[in-house]
């Protein structure tokens, strides 16, 4: 989570994307996994001035350290040969917290 906050300049707890007050944290996942541009995500205080690479790999980080089954999360060993670009990451699924969120706010 703290990932997706340092990359959006904003705070999950206090963020919503939309009039309908779209939780940030489902909006995000959504983006990601419908493979929308990443710059979208980004803090707009960057004026888009962002590896696109870098980008695209800490999202994926983001991601897999929001997922339900702790197993499914990366140890800190990875995380950091991930960011350093040793090593790959996938995008993981959305997590089926957000996906209930997400049903919830579409009712």
């Amino acid at each position: 989570m703290m990932l997706l906050e340092l990359v959006s300049g904003g705070r999950n707890s206090e963020q919503t994307v939309d009039e309908e007050g779209t939780f940030f944290l489902v909006w995000a996942a959504g983006q990601l996994n419908e493979g929308t541009y990443l710059l979208k995500l980004l803090d707009n205080r960057l004026n888009g001035d962002a590896n696109l690479e870098e980008l695209s790999r800490t999202y994926k980080l983001a991601c897999s350290g929001i997922q339900d089954n702790e197993i499914q999360r990366p140890s800190m060993c990875q995380v950091v040969q991930i960011l350093e670009g040793v090593m790959d990451a996938s995008l993981p699924p959305i997590p089926r917290f957000l996906q209930e969120i997400s049903n919830d706010e579409e009712r």
